[in-house]
């Protein structure tokens, strides 16, 4: 996107999510995205996706795909058909749909839950569930908002880490939304700093190291500092 602005009707006046905000990631790029709670980082995502259109400026992206903070499964759905239902969304069969969702779950840790209901996976394996629907979609941009934040640490540490082996054995271009910083220089090749309402980047921090990457590297431990001071000088 480039320069883009987006308003919004109040109740004392029009209410600026974003003004003059510009972000760009190339194919196989992880961005992501960090910054105070309602500088406009849904509005971003919602516009990259096509669910919305700026006021001012442009957006030009390739079909992209949304992953929001709650994992939205259905609770009376099985973890394949829940998983299966971007498919099926899309005029596939029930069965096709469930035989092309199975490898998934061997690839990503949760054969033996095909059959379980929601009710009875962890929050990490949930998140799993959901990201597999959100891949089946089969668009080529995965715009992440928060997907972790409902999270327990220690779970979100496990799946941060299992985000990244994932995306290092299949590069995505990803654009993710986060509030916390250490995340965003775990898993992105670039973070990019918003100011507060209305919204626009303030620093791009280039991240540069290779995967995986460990909480107390170091270069780790500096990119994250950085990025806070971005934070601070922008708030």
């Amino acid at each position: 996107m480039e320069n883009v602005s987006r308003s919004f009707a109040g109740r004392r006046g029009a209410v600026e999510a974003l003004r003059g905000m510009s972000l760009r990631a190339r194919p196989g790029e992880v961005v992501a995205v960090v910054g105070a709670s309602g500088c406009g980082k849904s509005t971003l995502l919602e516009l990259i996706c096509g669910l919305q259109q700026p006021d001012a400026g442009t957006v030009a992206a390739d079909p992209a795909v949304l992953m929001p903070q709650r994992d939205l499964l259905l609770p009376w759905a099985s973890a394949l058909d829940n998983a299966a239902l971007a498919l099926r969304a899309r005029g596939v069969g029930r069965e096709r749909a469930r035989a092309a969702a199975r490898p998934w779950f061997e690839r990503f840790g949760l054969a033996g839950f095909e059959s379980a209901r929601p009710a009875a996976l962890s929050g990490g394996m949930r998140q799993r569930v959901a990201f597999v629907r959100t891949l089946l979609a089969g668009k080529p941009v995965l715009a992440l908002d928060e997907p972790f934040a409902a999270l327990d640490a220690l779970t979100r540490q496990e799946v941060q880490a299992w985000l990244a082996q994932t995306l290092a054995a299949e590069p995505r271009t990803v654009v993710l939304v986060t509030h916390d910083v250490e995340e965003a220089v775990l898993l992105a090749d670039e973070v990019v700093v918003m100011s507060p309402r209305p919204g626009r980047a303030v620093a791009t921090l280039p991240v540069g190291l290779a995967r995986p990457r460990r909480r107390t590297d170091a270069a780790v431990v500096a990119l994250r500092e950085r990025a806070l001071q971005a934070l601070g000088a922008a708030t």
